[in-house]
């Protein structure tokens, strides 16, 4: 299985707390950022991903010293490739939705002022109230 058809496959089959953090961060929702979820890198498949502003967020379960190991060395290349990596854990997401996506709305801020990147713009394909386009 090639990496891409791997990204497909865990996006079908997402843990509950990486759907429920997708269904907050996916279309814009926060703060006017796109996000992608189990996005390919070379080998490595982050899980959810703002290109714009070089940010990924990883969502851990427990896990053994192994799976650590390759989850520092994935960490450590993202880096390379001028990423921030930021990691909650499932419980978190689940047990605390709200106090994450403050701390990822917090996160984007500071993103966006490291890097002066510019605002995002409002997407043409959002709806207004009524449901129909601008």
């Amino acid at each position: 299985m090639d990496i891409k058809q791997k990204a497909r496959q865990l996006r079908v089959n997402s843990t509950d707390a990486e759907y429920r953090l997708w269904r907050q961060i996916r279309n814009r929702q926060q703060e006017g950022w796109k996000f992608r979820r189990q996005m390919p890198f070379d080998h490595y498949i982050a899980d959810f991903v703002c290109a714009e502003l070089k940010l990924i967020i990883e969502i851990d379960g427990g896990q053994h010293a192994e799976a650590r190991l390759y989850d520092d060395e994935r960490t450590e290349y993202l880096q390379s490739k001028g990423y921030q990596v930021v990691r909650f854990w499932n419980n978190e997401v689940l047990g605390n939705t709200d106090g994450v996506l403050e701390r990822i709305v917090m996160i984007l801020a500071q993103r966006e002022k490291e890097l002066n990147a510019p605002s995002p713009q409002p997407s043409a394909k959002r709806r207004t109230a009524s449901g129909r386009g601008r």
